[in-house]
């Protein structure tokens, strides 16, 4: 299985046996555009309370002083002291100027090292890098690169059905020969449900990361789901 980067670190470390992380996409909730923010802001609470891990702020519609604003009314969705930590989709900028944990990735962005140099030096020295990965190549790249975890996608298909290649890659990129020691946590992504999760554990992922799975179903239920079938893979 591919363990967190560094154990003992809090930040970094899961809050259960499965890496957990929400990515938002407000256009999929029902209503106007302010029923649709207000459904996820109250999405990101209930996540956050739930003990997801991380949240992915990933509205790519909006320009970047819609999602800044955004962003900082995510940060104060999240409950007082809860380790959840806010990530932003792609910019950085805003991650910085939102008072954001961190930054995630797309595979054909900035390099995770590049991202950091940046976060540095606005004095964001603790700042989450996550990226996304769609080859056993640009897993590489991004370990070698510093990211504290990947995302790798898609896992299955949108209906959850069985994807040979993804699950496939999910198993090579969890047993790369060449991994850093401890291996950088890898997230399976694309068509996540309860009922393909334990093949994701299985295949050696740290964790998952979903959009419908936690937007549409209560994620508490989700979430106690997820931890299940987590511990009866390692039982």
């Amino acid at each position: 299985m591919c363990l967190p980067k560094t154990a003992g670190e809090q930040s970094r470390s899961p809050q259960g046996p499965l890496f957990l992380c929400y990515i938002t996409d407000r256009c999929q909730f029902p209503g106007n555009a302010a029923e649709q923010e207000a459904r996820l802001l109250a999405k990101i609470t209930e996540c956050a309370s739930a003990g997801v891990d991380y949240i992915q702020l990933r509205e790519k519609d909006l320009t970047p002083r819609e999602l800044e604003q955004l962003a900082i009314k995510a940060g104060h969705a999240l409950p007082a002291g809860a380790p959840t930590k806010l990530l932003i989709n792609s910019r950085i900028d805003v991650a910085l100027a939102s008072g954001a944990h961190g930054v995630h990735l797309p595979s054909n962005d900035l390099s995770a090292s590049e991202a950091r140099v940046i976060l540095n030096r606005a004095g964001m020295h603790d700042g989450i890098v996550s990226a996304s990965a769609h080859s056993t190549e640009e897993v590489a790249r991004a370990e070698s690169h510093g990211a504290d975890f990947v995302l790798v996608a898609p896992v299955f298909e949108k209906a959850g059905t069985a994807n040979p290649y993804g699950l496939k890659l999910l198993r090579q990129v969890c047993l790369r020969p060449h991994a850093a020691d401890p291996p950088m946590p890898v997230l399976a992504l694309g068509g996540i449900t309860l009922n393909n999760a334990a093949q994701c554990k299985q295949a050696g992922a740290s964790g998952v990361a979903a959009i419908r799975l936690f937007q549409d179903f209560d994620a508490h239920s989700v979430v106690m789901g997820l931890r299940a079938i987590a511990a009866a893979g390692s039982d």
